[in-house]
């Protein structure tokens, strides 16, 4: 029970606040400038409901840049590096702001307007990005109570406001992928103007969806030539862009671990590839054979940054406009099963995706020209009768 006592002009309260953890003595909770003997009893019995309850968060000094290396010691025990890599970036805006601030001191006032402010100079993606990864830490805070509220808790993070741009998404989700008339120019232009290894790296990419970090880390085992199948489990991770200093990691998620099955079309590029390589390693006494797929003559994987120069020589050559990245083929496969009518739920498994959105963003877009089609091909093929019907709205007018 606490005891209640004057000091001075005002009330104060002593209570029993556990034992020292390395002295083994009774601590004591004091608090004193209250202005009425009742407000030290409210304030007194506030304490030891939540002592007793264990939610009393002791009074701490710790900054947040204290809590965010301890944090980070233990997240990157398990965080695969791009992950770890990814946090870092996120929180040195959060470590800027609130890196010398006691963690107990920051509010979720001054937390909301470092999050407004923050969305008014990069996308809403990144700012939930941020957002997600300073979470992390509070939550780790709390778990050890060394605070009581999070303050990343039920945070708004503004979405931009709605631009022309915005209104034309259908144009800007159309710029994701390569239609099928386009994967045929480039493909067709890879085959003539390419170099080596080209064809089989960017058919590889729209026949099967892969991501570029996917195909780059594959190697000959993973592909069953009998079955024509395709095993993905990892991917390769090189921020330096050092041909050296690479990675092999695995998926971020569970999803993207799967098995597919490829076209007769890459066994073949396959078979052809394997033999050219072999005689490149019968030539290079000095070859590093790890067994790469996709390999330069010394037989280090070839980097992201390789795939895009060559991906970029190859579009001047062909009258595409559109902003193409490697990743675009992902999308183009995703277009491409939507128009064979491969169902969503296989698409998905496919690709290995855990977030479909944009999945379901390029299926609206296709789906919309498909509508567009059918109600073409509706009214010519009704042509004739809709002429018997009202003949005066028919095409022919121009016969009379």
């Amino acid at each position: 029970m606490a005891r209640i006592y004057k000091r001075g002009k005002k009330w104060a309260y002593v209570a029993y606040a556990g034992k020292d953890p390395i002295t083994g003595k009774d601590k004591q909770k004091t608090k004193s400038g209250f202005l009425t003997k009742k407000d030290a009893q409210l304030a007194a019995s506030l304490f030891e409901r939540e002592f007793h309850k264990g939610e009393y968060i002791q009074p701490s000094k710790m900054l947040f840049s204290e809590v965010y290396n301890d944090w980070l010691r233990h997240y990157s025990q398990d965080a695969k590096e791009s992950s770890l890599r990814a946090r870092k970036i996120a929180l040195k805006h959060i470590l800027n702001e609130f890196g010398q601030l006691p963690i107990q001191r920051i509010t979720k006032k001054a937390y909301q307007d470092t999050i407004d402010q923050l969305s008014t100079k990069f996308s809403y993606n990144y700012v939930s990005s941020i957002n997600t990864s300073a979470n992390m830490v509070f939550e780790y805070a709390s778990q050890f109570k060394l605070i009581k509220d999070i303050p990343t808790k039920d945070i708004k993070i503004p979405k931009p406001k709605v631009t022309v741009s915005d209104l034309e998404k259908d144009q800007f989700i159309h710029e994701k992928f390569l239609e099928k008339e386009e994967l045929v120019e480039f493909l067709t232009h890879t085959d003539n103007e390419g170099l080596e290894g080209d064809l089989l790296v960017f058919t590889m990419l729209a026949y099967t969806g892969m991501r570029i970090g996917e195909l780059i880390a594959l190697k000959w085992q993973d592909i069953d030539f009998e079955n024509h199948t395709l095993r993905i489990y990892k991917t390769y991770y090189n921020p330096t862009n050092n041909k050296v200093k690479y990675k092999l990691l695995t998926p971020k998620t569970e999803s993207s671990i799967r098995t597919i099955t490829i076209d007769p079309l890459l066994i073949d590029l396959l078979l052809k590839h394997k033999e050219e390589q072999n005689l490149i390693k019968t030539d290079n006494p000095f070859y590093m054979d790890n067994n790469f797929i996709f390999a330069t003559n010394e037989g280090y994987p070839k980097t992201i940054k390789h795939v895009s120069i060559r991906m970029n020589r190859i579009l001047k050559k062909t009258s595409i406009e559109k902003h193409v990245t490697p990743h675009s083929f992902r999308h183009t496969h995703t277009s491409l099963l939507i128009e064979a009518n491969v169902h969503i739920k296989e698409i998905q498994e496919r690709l290995g995706h855990s977030d479909i959105n944009t999945t379901m963003d390029i299926y609206a877009h296709m789906t919309k020209n498909f509508k567009k089609e059918a109600s073409s091909k509706f009214s010519s093929l009704m042509k004739e009768l809709s002429y018997k019907i009202n003949p005066t709205n028919s095409d022919d007018k121009d016969d009379e």
